[in-house]
């Protein structure tokens, strides 16, 4: 098992994690994957007292989450860092001719794994972003988002972290059932999507449902 009693869980992204979170009051989750995770794990392992906070926002970017990682992340010491991003540094370029290349990626995300290995002993879990073509135009972002994902794959090998591989795991639930039941447009999942999320993540860190 991952997470070790008392432990504090953070989880870190863009709006597929923030799902809608009340930032005011930290123990507010949202209606994504982090509440899925939380209520669950609690529910199996109530005598842990693990606590879970989410500091997803939504439209990030990895370099919006390098500019603000010492306050959101470093600041927090966390025990166990969940770490989802990438759809927006791809999204961007299509939707605002405002690309981030994938050198630039790679620079950002190693900043963040560098200061979180540097500056805390938080186990470090990274979540590939992924996208499903439940719009027609979602199948033109796999030039852009398929290189992204393969520098995560690398870089949870190179730092040690595990690696929760959602790109994958959405293209085989979307073989059971249409793309739109997982996601609507692709990118923010639906309740059974989040759950979907939910169940992978929880299975990754060895608990057990």
């Amino acid at each position: 098992m991952l997470i070790g009693d008392n432990s504090l869980v953070l989880f870190q992204g863009d709006s597929v994690t923030d799902a809608g979170r009340t930032a005011v009051n930290e123990e507010n989750l949202g209606m994504g994957y982090p509440f899925f995770i939380s209520g669950l794990f609690s529910a199996l392992y109530p005598e842990k007292h693990v606590k879970f906070i989410n500091r997803g926002v939504s439209g990030d970017r990895t370099i919006n989450l390098k500019n603000r990682w010492q306050e959101d992340t470093i600041d927090l010491k966390p025990d166990v860092l969940s770490i989802l991003i990438g759809i927006n540094d791809c999204w961007r370029r299509y939707d605002s001719n405002d690309p981030t290349s994938v050198e630039k990626f790679e620079e950002n995300y190693r900043y963040i794994l560098d200061e979180t290995k540097e500056k805390t002993d938080a186990k470090i879990i990274m979540c590939e972003p992924f996208v499903l073509p439940s719009l027609p135009d979602r199948k033109e972002w796999r030039v852009d988002l398929d290189p992204k994902i393969h520098i995560v794959r690398d870089l949870a090998r190179e730092y040690g972290a595990i690696l929760v591989p959602l790109d994958g795991v959405f293209a085989q639930a979307a073989s059971l059932r249409k793309p739109e039941f997982w996601t609507p447009d692709g990118v923010h999942p639906s309740p059974a999507g989040h759950a979907l999320i939910a169940r992978v993540w929880l299975d990754a860190v060895g608990a057990k449902l």
